[in-house]
């Protein structure tokens, strides 16, 4: 038996988007923690960066931010609210890192500019979301005389 009326909402253009963002910064999450695990486990930069040789800043760091991006990953692709959270913290990371500590951890503007300009879109994405979803909550009527 088909019901009269659908019970769920069609997605608008901004909420589709929304989500195709969110799997954008999911995937560039996912390579962040690669690039991470690849680091400690000596794969990459031949070998400089495996854990047993790193100081101390930078093995509670790449640990960190190993664990924190897959799992930002996860969240995002997956559209759940902790999601977001758990991106904030690595970002967050990353931007104490090499915004506020260059003499520890080397100076990266361009993963600072990043982090920070898709947390400004992020926002104005919610933005968005929150005057669509209040305008629509102000359509609604009942039929009543």
């Amino acid at each position: 038996m088909d019901a009269d009326s659908p019970t769920i909402p069609k997605p608008t253009l901004t909420s589709v988007l929304f989500i195709l963002f969110l799997r954008l910064v999911a995937m560039s999450c996912f390579w962040f923690g690669l690039q991470y695990w690849a680091m400690l486990v000596g794969y990459s930069l031949v070998g400089a960066g495996r854990f047993d040789l790193l100081s101390l800043p930078w093995k509670v760091a790449s640990t960190c931010l190993a664990v924190l991006f897959p799992v930002a990953s996860l969240g995002l692709w997956l559209a759940v609210s902790w999601g977001p959270v758990i991106w904030v913290l690595a970002a967050g990371g990353q931007i104490i890192m090499h915004g506020f500590m260059p003499d520890v951890f080397g100076s990266n503007r361009l993963i600072v500019l990043l982090h920070i300009s898709v947390a400004l879109v992020y926002v104005g994405f919610r933005a968005v979301l929150w005057y669509e979803k209040r305008k629509r909550r102000q359509q609604v009527s009942v039929d009543l005389p």
